[in-house]
Parts: structure tokens; C-alpha cells; sequence
């Protein structure tokens, strides 16, 4: 189920102020590989900015978003030149169908389990022509980014201000509390997540187990290598041409 400040309606409406196309590097690292793609797929799309941006840069293919969460979807399909899906990878069919597949801003964490994870990388290989490549982005548990998710930072968009309560790391997850808090409400909002840390090795373990191969891995958006305190791990994969 998404997460309550991805399927309320509000809350979501506030993603992209909260976080905006600047504010990482992960939409300008993947977005040469969209242009040069005819078809491509975003799983996990959320507000759709990623696609909007690739529209209104004169991409010219297609473009399908896929969410399970219906505020999110509600601010992507303010486009109607890209195909939006309601659902996950565990209930996508797509055969052989894109170019490039790309999972931005880690919400390839959001899954949880072993099944969760194989379930995706088969579903992506299946969707991906032959020779097709997916890019996904997550952090490095060596990193420790959660100590820094804290009520000391603070986003703000507007009269909202936001801020993350995270829990300790335990057996390669992270829970944390994200709170809304705006002059204008009652009270304030909250929702709950729930993150999954993997490292190189258990992550290269499913991708093989799932039939691709990795093309490139780094330790940050500027392209630099995958090293003990990297703060991300950031992974190009193919689908081999047999």
C-alpha cells in the first residue's frame, strides 16, 4: 500500500514543492537516456515530473508512468501525451515493449522483500526489448544517510513544512515518521515509511538471479566509482539480446 503522503490527494500535491527537479541529481543523470530512447518507462513516476520534463523537451515517443499511488497519478496525468498506469511491478504485463526503464528518487527501496525484488527485476526484464536497460538509484547503507533524517531538517514549500523522524537501522531496514505541519491545517499530518537498505553484493545477487546483466554502477550522480562510504548506488542494467 503507498505510502499516506503518496495517495492522499493534498499531500501529494506538495511533492514536487517539497522536492524539486533540482534539488537531486538523479532526473538530469537519467533524462539523456530517456531522450535517446523511444520508449520508456518510469515505475514509480509519482507526480510524473520526470515524464513532463521529457515531453516538453520534445521527446516524442512513448511514455508511460506507472504508480500505485492515486495522488500521485491525480498530479501526473495534469499531461494527457503520456500513458499513466495505476499499479507496481507485481501487476504489470508488458512484454518487450521499452527501450529504457528507470526507477528515480530510490523508491526502488520501497521494496521490501526477496519476493518484492525478484518480482520487479522479472517483471522489468520482461517489459525491456531485448538489449534494453533499466536505471535505478539506492542509497548506500554505508552511508548511513537515516541519522540525517531528523526534525533539524526541515523542508518547506509554501505555508507547509515538512520534516523527517527516523527510527534505527535494523536488519537492512529503516522506518521513519514524515510530519506536514501548516498554519492553515487543524492539525498536523503524518505518514509512515519504511525503507529497505541493500549493498553491491545482495543487489548483484538478484539482478543476476533475474536473467540482466549490470552495465554501470557508481557511488554518485556526477559518475564517479562505487566505493565503501559512496552515498548512493546507482545502477544501469541490460536485458541481453538473448
Amino acid at each position: 500500500m503507498p505510502d499516506h503522503a503518496f495517495a492522499d490527494h493534498e499531500l501529494a500535491a506538495l511533492y514536487d514543492g517539497l522536492n524539486p527537479r533540482e534539488s537531486s541529481g538523479d532526473y538530469a543523470f537519467y533524462f539523456p537516456m530517456i531522450m535517446a530512447a523511444d520508449a520508456v518507462l518510469d515505475v514509480g513516476c509519482g507526480t510524473g515530473s520526470l515524464l513532463h520534463w521529457a515531453r516538453e523537451s520534445g521527446h516524442t515517443g512513448r511514455l508511460v508512468g506507472l504508480d500505485p499511488a492515486e495522488g500521485m497519478l491525480a498530479q501526473a496525468r495534469r499531461r494527457d501525451d503520456v500513458e499513466w498506469v495505476l499499479g507496481d511491478l507485481s501487476t504489470a504485463a508488458w512484454d518487450g515493449e521499452f527501450d529504457f526503464a528507470v526507477m528515480t528518487g530510490h523508491a526502488f527501496q520501497v521494496l521490501l522483500t526477496d519476493d518484492e525484488l525478484r518480482t520487479a527485476f522479472s517483471a522489468v526484464r520482461r517489459a525491456l526489448k531485448p538489449g534494453g536497460r533499466f536505471g535505478f538509484d539506492t542509497r548506500n547503507p554505508a552511508a548511513r544517510a537515516w541519522e540525517r533524517w531528523t526534525p533539524a531538517h526541515v523542508w518547506e514549500t509554501g505555508d507547509v513544512r515538512s520534516w523527517n523522524d527516523a527510527g534505527p537501522f535494523e536488519n537492512g531496514y529503516v522506518h521513519f515518521k514524515t510530519t506536514f505541519e501548516s498554519p492553515n491545517w487543524d492539525a498536523p499530518r503524518y505518514s509512515e515509511s519504511t525503507l529497505r537498505f541493500l549493498d553491491v553484493p545482495s543487489l548483484r545477487g538478484f539482478i543476476e538471479e533475474a536473467g540482466l546483466e549490470v552495465e554501470q554502477q557508481y557511488g554518485y550522480w556526477d559518475r564517479t566509482p562505487v566505493t565503501g562510504d559512496s552515498p548512493e548506488i546507482i545502477t544501469i542494467v541490460r536485458r541481453p539480446l538473448t
